[in-house]
């Protein structure tokens, strides 16, 4: 919730109170300085006045902006790989095209709708009614696996495993051009990009560090079949450093070349591999999943 007050000068004497408001504070219009006046939200001198009110010299306004309501993610009746499963958490096998948790715009159809239908409320409530289990993600268009907490303890737990790095991710790719070397590592810090906010960039200014190891599996006629293994686990991170490298994920739409290769729908990228420790036997478990067919696809199309 935001409280603003405002005191009437002269110079705004004679407005109409929706029309001074949606001029006074940001992102706001004069329909919705309206619905905030029905619900008893906006007050002149201490009442609440009607939508066409004209302001007077010296009239106190004081606003109250509630917090905005979360829609709750709603159960969806759709079919899931589970790799793996006990009462603590699950291992899930995400098609590629599916989105992890609900976002504006976008609050059905994803993992987390499927996951409430399948575990009801055995979810971990750490994250909140939009991210109901979910400790880490992968972006739409990557395929692979990722780890479900059933209870907040496993959740915490599990957490802390990724922030000490001791959480085991490994991805397969298919990269353009020609990797230099069989192995190597990038270690270059990933922020915002300056430009565009729904871009991540390398840089120094408001980043976090960002560490990715490679190694080349198979080399073709411009691409190369990579294994990727995070050592941190920022945000579009391998997208983003083989980028940077000269190197990017063949078929990614916002970190490759102009020109995409659009029969695969997005990046090549599969999380094939996950390691970590369970949060409650202590026991170390490893998973790990097959290519999936538009992967396999490409490959097969590649000439050595």
């Amino acid at each position: 919730m935001t409280k603003n007050e405002f005191l009437v000068e002269e110079n705004d004497a004679g407005k109409r109170i929706d029309s001074f408001l949606a001029e006074c504070i940001d992102d706001i219009t004069r329909n919705a300085v309206q619905r905030l006046i029905e619900d008893s939200n906006v007050s002149i001198n201490g009442k609440v006045p009607s939508k066409n009110y004209k302001l007077k010299i010296g009239d106190t306004i004081t606003v109250v902006i509630p917090d905005p309501k979360l829609p709750e993610a709603r159960p969806e009746n759709i079919p899931i790989e589970i790799i793996y499963e006990d009462d603590d958490l699950l291992v899930v096998n995400k098609p590629k095209g599916m989105v992890v948790h609900p976002a504006p715009g976008n609050y059905e159809g994803t993992l987390v709708n499927a996951l409430l239908y399948y575990c009801g409320d055995r979810l971990s409530g750490i994250n909140g009614v939009l991210r109901p289990g979910i400790i880490h993600r992968i972006d739409k268009d990557t395929s692979g696996l990722l780890i479900v907490a059933k209870n907040d303890n496993s959740h915490r737990l599990l957490a802390e495993q990724i922030k000490e790095h001791s959480f085991t991710r490994k991805y397969r790719a298919v990269v353009y051009g020609n990797l230099k070397d069989d192995e190597g590592t990038v270690n270059a810090p990933i922020g915002r990009h300056p430009a565009d906010r729904k871009k991540m960039t390398v840089t120094l200014k408001n980043s976090r560090e960002a560490v990715t190891h490679y190694k080349v599996l198979k080399r073709y006629q411009g691409f190369t079949y990579v294994e990727l293994t995070l050592e941190t686990g920022r945000t579009h991170q391998i997208r983003v450093h083989m980028s940077s490298i000269g190197h990017p994920v063949a078929g990614d739409p916002v970190y490759g070349p102009k020109k995409v290769i659009t029969s695969l729908g997005g990046q090549c990228l599969h999380a094939f591999y996950i390691s970590f420790v369970h949060p409650v036997t202590g026991e170390t478990l490893s998973f790990s999943s097959e290519l999936p067919d538009y992967f396999t696809k490409f490959l097969d199309s590649l000439h050595e």
